[in-house]
């Protein structure tokens, strides 16, 4: 039993600070072959979420979004695996994804915006959706103001596989 495991369902996380405890909780239980795939709008907080994780796995940082280098690696700094964060924002298809080659069985692999396209790279892997409140426009992915400031989001974890 993982953390994650405690965490199957919807949660509200109240600040980034909590966001990025969640992560670090999270991430201290994870092992080489775990997958998450991590679906939201920008701004709900995925890169936030992955910072902690990779503190709770004691690797190399810092964490930023990856979406222009596409996918980064974070060795170890402790022994564990290492951490591969993947944006798959920008890919067409799970065939560019698994062009990346990378080593799921040997690493803990966070892939952002991979809803879709990663569920190929293992037999089971954890779906995180984060929520964050939708702008005054009404618009979920256009940027405002008040999205930046600690706004509450939600988050549903679902145990997934083939």
């Amino acid at each position: 039993m993982t953390a994650l495991d405690d965490l199957v369902g919807r949660h509200e996380v109240r600040t980034a600070d909590d966001m990025e405890a969640l992560g670090r909780a999270i991430g201290a239980d994870l092992v080489a072959g775990d997958l998450l795939i991590l679906t939201g709008p920008l701004g709900a907080g995925k890169t936030t979420f992955t910072r902690g994780l990779a503190e709770g796995l004691g690797v190399r940082g810092p964490v930023q979004s990856p979406t222009f280098v596409i996918a980064r690696t974070h060795p170890s700094l402790v022994g564990g695996a290492p951490l591969v964060h993947v944006d798959a924002y920008r890919l067409g298809s799970a065939a560019e994804l698994e062009d990346l080659d990378v080593d799921v069985r040997g690493s803990v692999v966070v892939v952002e915006w991979g809803r879709g396209m990663a569920e190929e790279l293992a037999d089971s892997w954890w779906d995180i959706e984060l929520e964050r409140p939708v702008g005054a426009a009404g618009d979920a992915d256009a940027p405002d103001e008040e999205l930046d400031a600690d706004a509450p989001r939600v988050l549903t974890v679902t145990r997934a596989g083939r």
